[in-house]
């Protein structure tokens, strides 16, 4: 009994709402606003006028400094403050990133082969051996080596990396020195 009647309530709700609605407009047409006018004046904040640069520079009687001076000492500053860091940032090419360790070293050895004026680095993150090539202050640098290294090693890229700044001199990795390193 309660499930006729609920079914019924809802008929009723479905079939009443199904009807067209009316709308009828209200106001009237657009001569009768016409003559309409509001003073907000009272209301608006107003503001004194902006002086020109060469007023302020007469009334207050200073020079102005040039720019190039103010740039010059960021400069600087900026300069010094790199200078203290240990670390910048900077792009390499990763050839090689896994945990096999075999296949890292196989990896650093081929791109002695086929590479040799090229400096490889070889890291171990736990659990995972990276092969990577150069070091590059921007993206551009390492796009050409990366086109080179790309026809051998299809699965390397361009990372962004951070670097050592003043690194102790160590030998520069050769092809005899990875073979006597596995």
């Amino acid at each position: 009994m309660f499930k006729r009647i609920l079914l019924a309530g809802f008929w009723l709700s479905v079939s009443s709402g199904c009807g067209f609605i009316t709308i009828s407009k209200s106001g009237g047409s657009a001569e009768r606003y016409a003559d309409y006018r509001e003073d907000l004046s009272t209301t608006r904040k107003s503001f004194d006028a902006l002086p020109t640069t060469v007023e302020t520079v007469r009334k207050t009687g200073a020079a102005v400094a040039p720019v190039d001076d103010d740039l010059a000492i960021a400069n600087q500053n900026y300069i010094k403050t790199n200078e203290s860091e240990n670390f910048f940032s900077g792009f390499t090419i990763l050839v090689y990133s896994g945990v096999d360790r075999e296949e890292a070293f196989k990896t650093r050895n081929d791109l002695y082969s086929a590479h040799k004026e090229i400096t490889t680095f070889m890291q171990y993150q736990q659990p995972r051996y990276l092969v990577k090539v150069g070091r590059y202050i921007n993206r551009i640098e390492a796009l050409a080596w990366y086109e080179k290294i790309k026809v051998d090693f299809p699965s390397a890229r361009i990372i962004q990396d951070r670097f050592e700044r003043n690194l102790p001199e160590q030998p520069q990795d050769t092809l005899e020195n990875a073979q006597e390193q596995d």
